[in-house]
């Protein structure tokens, strides 16, 4: 499958699940409270497919616009409802009621990430360490004091098992600290607090990524640039690369080590390279042609091969973290409402103008993020989906009419004023939401655009 339609089919997989599950909590909430469902459709326009199933005998439809999906319900005011029917009608439920369907959606995204993370937890998951690489001069990381091989043990406080958690509980911290501290752990088994100035990552309005700013990277040991597994028709396959070559030069540039042989790879897409290696004690030379490939808007080169499995620079660098179930549970709970919470968080700095709104991703920005997780592996897959189920559950849950938490909103006044809101006011209150979607929208379609042409 080429990239395009590799990024293209993860893209559809997340947002077909996260519109599913959300319409579904919208249904079996309108069930519950006898509502009558009329159309349960995922996307909007014109359908391409439907068929009526169930005892209302509802129709099932996938229609042409994808961005997005809705149940329509039995309600008198966009149609006639029959006499006997019109228990059954959505707006003849109690408030309370009316309610409970509307905020069921965005409930189900928050639900389905619980059950991602909870299977993951429970599962297990194998993740890189916090060791830390040489921190970028002139950078926070290295004005902390931070060195090569280095192991974060805690966070401001809080415990952090791999790089990941680390990343997210530094965030936290960003967010209403100007200096973090951090315990760390050498190679010699000693124990040191470095201080590290974290304000830049507000200054800049949250703009890029944190850990970048701040100086980090992930520790790489030295691996020799031994050939693991080929993949079959690459680039390697196809110059006659086994398992076991020992890569000694590159267009006569000596190599020292794997991340050489990476580098140099990386700069030369599409460019034939002069590589020769060290086969069963004789020397051969061998022509290779990286094949271009696209990675964040700018090309690289990929011969399809992998360093030989070193099992102990391996042990070194990762970590299996696992949970029992309840203690899975627990944590799946609290990281979706942490996520959510500093979701929400970063939404009012925005609004504020302390988070740039360049921030903002589209539609082009999301499909890349997931074909490149889904390149990955199943996990950062599965962990991407949680994200943006818990971004979708909370941006629904916003005030704006339009969305579930305008409907909210509604109920709400109607509760207060022991009266429903007015057909015009509602009306008003549509097209000023319409019209700041429709604003929104434009500006991460601007941002991805920004993102395609000027990354790398």
């Amino acid at each position: 499958m080429s990239g395009f339609f590799y990024y293209l089919a993860a893209f559809a997989l997340v947002l077909g699940i996260l519109v599913i599950f959300h319409e579904f909590g919208h249904y079996l909430a309108a069930r519950w409270a006898g509502v009558k469902v009329l159309r349960f459709s995922v996307g909007f326009g014109r359908p391409l497919w439907s068929r009526r199933w169930g005892p209302d005998a509802t129709e099932w439809a996938i229609a042409a616009f994808p961005l997005g999906g809705y149940v329509k319900m039995l309600d008198e005011r966009e149609g006639e409802v029959a006499a006997e029917e019109l228990h059954r009608s959505f707006n003849r439920q109690p408030v309370q009621r009316r309610m409970l369907i509307v905020a069921a959606g965005p409930a189900a995204n928050f639900v389905l990430a619980v059950l991602i993370y909870w299977g993951l937890f429970w599962h297990g998951t194998e993740e890189f360490k916090p060791i830390l690489g040489t921190p970028v001069s002139a950078s926070p990381a290295a004005a902390a004091g931070l060195e090569n091989g280095e192991r974060v043990l805690q966070v401001g406080g809080e415990r952090v098992q791999t790089w990941q958690e680390m990343r997210w509980v530094l965030l936290q911290r960003a967010a209403e600290q100007d200096q973090v501290e951090l315990e760390v752990i050498n190679a010699a088994n000693e124990i040191t607090i470095r201080r590290l100035d974290v304000s830049s990552v507000r200054r800049s309005g949250w703009e890029g990524d944190a850990l970048d700013r701040l100086g980090f990277g992930l520790y790489r040991p030295r691996l020799p640039p031994v050939l693991g597994k080929i993949n079959a028709n690459s680039a390697a396959d196809a110059a006659g690369l086994r398992p076991g070559d020992e890569i000694l030069s590159i267009d006569e540039q000596l190599v020292d080590s794997w991340a050489d042989v990476v580098r140099v790879v990386r700069q030369s897409p599409a460019k034939a390279l002069r590589v020769e290696v060290l086969r069963e004690g004789a020397r051969i030379e061998k022509t290779v042609t990286p094949a271009a490939i696209n990675e964040g808007g700018s090309e690289i080169g990929r011969i399809g091969a992998a360093v030989s499995d070193h099992g102990q620079a391996r042990a070194a660098l990762m970590i299996t973290v696992s949970y029992g179930p309840w203690s899975a549970f627990h944590k799946a709970v609290v990281e979706t409402w942490d996520k959510s919470a500093f979701t929400l968080l970063m939404i009012g700095r925005m609004i504020t103008g302390e988070v740039s709104w360049r921030n903002i991703s589209g539609p082009v920005t999301i499909a890349d993020y997931a074909g490149q997780s889904a390149r990955l592996g199943i996990d950062y897959y599965l962990k991407f989906l949680a994200l943006v189920s818990i971004s979708l559950g909370v941006l629904n849950l916003l005030p704006i009419p339009i969305l579930d938490g305008g409907h909210l909103l509604y109920y709400l006044v109607e509760i207060i004023k022991r009266g429903p809101v007015s057909e015009r006011t509602m009306e008003i209150g549509q097209q000023i939401g319409l019209t700041f979607l429709l604003m929104l929208m434009a500006f991460a379609f601007y941002n991805d655009i920004n993102r395609l042409l000027f990354s790398g």
